[in-house]
């Protein structure tokens, strides 16, 4: 394989330090809802990291091989290239001292150590719908040396807490060169093997106690644990004889194939997902933004019983991973990213699969808010993820045009906003008074800014929220066409869209600070706190804000809410404005939509400057630091959140689903021709 010319590659210089290295992190996934991810120098810096963290059905995603001390001898000399930090800040790793560059190939991640003279490559892969990861070594040039690769093993849920999790032996067979190690509770056996040179495998247990994970431990949470290793493999590395290590819990039959091969079908499936290059005018952005999308677009992995469900219908089961590395599928987040990692990206079939895998867990006029960690079943507690439905279905619909799924969807669509008018979970339902949609339940948090720390909701927005609003009306406009379409009255759906339109321009209108209320009918009345939810009253397709008030929302937005990377979720000037995210879990959440900036607010807020300016090069420039972005923290795709005030450091998921989907249609948006 060959890197294209525009991937960058991160050199070692003598400015660098240990902290600059271990704060960026890569990130491989398998399709299904696994993934492997450290830090750049090979160092696991949060729980979540590991080498291999498979989705295994009815159970979710579990660490199994969290570390893998990897070692080269050459001269005399051993160089432990990845390692571990522990709980009194040493740091055991040499990486940092033969690391000369890291880049990707794709996606794929590769790094390249010289030890003495010899230059040492390594690539990580995880097969497209496997829960499989391969390690790949080639010396490319220099004299022969010896690896040594020291895997150590663990079982639990990748977000559970380390101090419920104690190193314990773990019973190794060896046969034929492949060797299992029993996983607890009836999961399939853990699967490794050597590929080209069968190496020596040493049995040598041990304990690696007070591993720290830096991450965890700056933001107040459990970050100690204890590590088991039963032994390690010890092989010499020519040039002309790669080796590979894979983990597998998968059967032994689907795991013959050469590491190479491997590689090379995984480079010509995302070559399969870029669009061919326009002669002279190639988009490097747009491809490093739909190759992150591919990340998120999954089967339903610890699912395995939804993807039966689908093929007896003849679809196929979709879903997205809101983010990673701790986020499952979100309803919310799947429909608002829906545009932008399949239409977008032109993977249209399975944009279909994920409207239809989604209308199959309706319940009561709701889709699931999210799926519990390995659950069957959905949670509901939400507002909005379900008027987002209609907003993916009609951008679905608008660039495929195929009405059997429309047809075969309206009647689950016309029950849902049946449900919505006569009123149902959580208190959701239409105020008779005004046709306006309310929401609203103790101790439950209903829209997108959906903090919540043990009882405290931080930002609760009981109520009337404006832009539930903006959603509801814009479904029942979509309604009416689509009623029409059906051969339908669309009147019913037409009136109430007419009421809800007259309610919102009588009530959220702030007059004093030329805005729009936030909330209205609240527990503490009308909020006119200056938030980015205004903006979905123009954004969306059927705008519910009347002409004459775009441009003033617009300007209010741009001069209190906008950043390089979004907008942020309160004005500074608010007393519970919160410039930073950072420290433990209840001042984090205190933070995340008290002015935090999200990313994925960016496309919204360009589809109403565009309405209001028209003006696509202006805009346009307003995603540049993103792709700066692209080669910090999460290598390669865009973080969930970024503090609010200079220098905007990214926080929360490296990896998040409606940041990459948001930027990639806001670029291809707003591109020049």
């Amino acid at each position: 394989m060959t890197m294209t010319a525009h991937e960058p590659i991160h050199s070692i210089s003598s400015h660098d330090d240990v902290s600059s290295w271990l704060g960026k992190e890569w990130l491989v996934t398998n399709g299904i809802g696994g993934y492997a991810s450290t830090s750049l120098l090979g160092i696991a810096t949060r729980r979540y990291h590991g080498l291999f963290i498979p989705d295994i059905p009815r159970r979710g995603r579990i660490v199994i091989v969290p570390r893998l001390d990897e070692t080269i001898e050459q001269g005399g000399e051993a160089r432990l290239l990845a390692g571990a930090e522990y709980a009194d800040g040493t740091i055991d790793s040499d990486g940092l001292r033969c690391l000369e560059t890291f880049h990707r190939e794709r996606q794929v991640p590769v790094w390249t150590f010289n030890i003495k003279g010899s230059v040492v490559e390594k690539r990580v892969v995880a097969p497209h719908g496997q829960n499989t990861v391969y390690l790949h070594y080639r010396l490319r040039e220099g004299p022969a040396v010896r690896l040594r690769l020291r895997p150590f093993i663990t079982c639990r849920l990748h977000d559970a807490p380390l101090s419920n999790h104690a190193a314990m032996p773990l019973p190794l067979t060896i046969m034929d060169g492949r060797y299992e190690i029993a996983l607890p509770d009836g999961m399939p056996a853990l699967k490794l093997r050597l590929q080209r040179e069968p190496g020596l495998f040493t049995a040598d247990a041990l304990v690696s106690a007070n591993v720290s994970y830096r991450v965890d431990r700056d933001r107040g949470s459990d970050h100690v644990e204890d590590l088991f290793s039963p032994g390690y493999f010890s092989v010499d590395l020519q040039t002309k004889a790669p080796v590979a290590i894979l983990f597998s819990v998968e059967p032994w039959e689907g795991l013959e194939g050469d590491a190479s091969e491997i590689f090379d079908t995984e480079r010509r499936r995302l070559e399969k997902l870029l669009p061919s290059p326009q002669e002279g005018h190639p988009d490097h952005d747009a491809e490093q933004l739909m190759l992150a999308a591919d990340q998120f677009i999954v089967m339903p992995g610890a699912r395995p019983q939804e993807q039966m469900l689908a093929h007896a219908s003849g679809d196929e089961a979709r879903t997205v991973i809101a983010g990673y590395h701790w986020f499952g599928d979100w309803g919310r987040d799947t429909m608002i990213s829906l545009e932008g990692l399949t239409l977008c990206t032109g993977r249209h079939q399975e944009a279909k699969a994920i409207l239809r895998t989604f209308g199959r867990h309706v319940k009561d006029g709701l889709i699931p808010n999210l799926f519990p960690e390995g659950a069957r079943e959905g949670l509901y507690h939400t507002a909005d993820a379900t008027l987002w439905y209609f907003h993916a279905l009609d951008r679905y619909l608008s660039v495929t045009h195929d009405h059997e799924t429309l047809s075969l969807l309206y009647p689950l669509l016309r029950d849902i906003l049946q449900r919505h008018r006569e009123g149902t979970r959580f208190h959701i339902g239409v105020d008779p008074r005004d046709g306006l949609l309310h929401a609203g339940a103790a101790g439950y948090q209903l829209t997108w800014m959906d903090a919540k720390v043990d009882d405290w909701v931080v930002t609760p927005r009981r109520g009337k929220p404006v832009e539930i609003q903006a959603l509801w009306y814009n479904a029942l406009q979509l309604m009416g066409d689509w009623a029409e379409r059906q051969g339908e009255s669309p009147d019913s759906w037409r009136g109430l869209a007419a009421e809800v339109e007259a309610s919102f321009h009588r009530r959220f209108w702030y007059e004093p600070g030329r805005h729009l209320y936030d909330v209205i009918d609240g527990e503490q009345g009308d909020d006119a706190s200056l938030r980015p939810n205004q903006i979905l009253s123009l954004s969306l397709r059927f705008p519910v804000l009347r002409r004459e008030r775009w441009r003033p929302v617009v300007e209010a937005v741009t001069e209190h809410l906008l950043t390089p990377f979004g907008l942020r979720t309160l004005s500074r000037t608010h007393p519970d404005y919160k410039s930073t995210y950072a420290g433990d879990l209840r001042a984090r959440d205190a933070a995340y939509h008290q002015g935090t900036v999200w990313a994925w607010l960016i496309g919204h807020y360009i589809d109403a400057r565009l309405l209001v300016e028209g003006d696509k090069a202006a805009v346009h420039g307003l995603l540049a630091a993103f792709h700066t972005h692209l080669q910090d923290a999460g290598i390669g795709t865009i973080s969930e959140i970024f503090d609010a005030d200079p220098p905007y450091r990214p926080r929360g998921c490296i990896a998040q689903a409606w940041s990459v989907a948001e930027v990639l249609r806001a670029h291809l948006k707003t591109r020049s021709a």
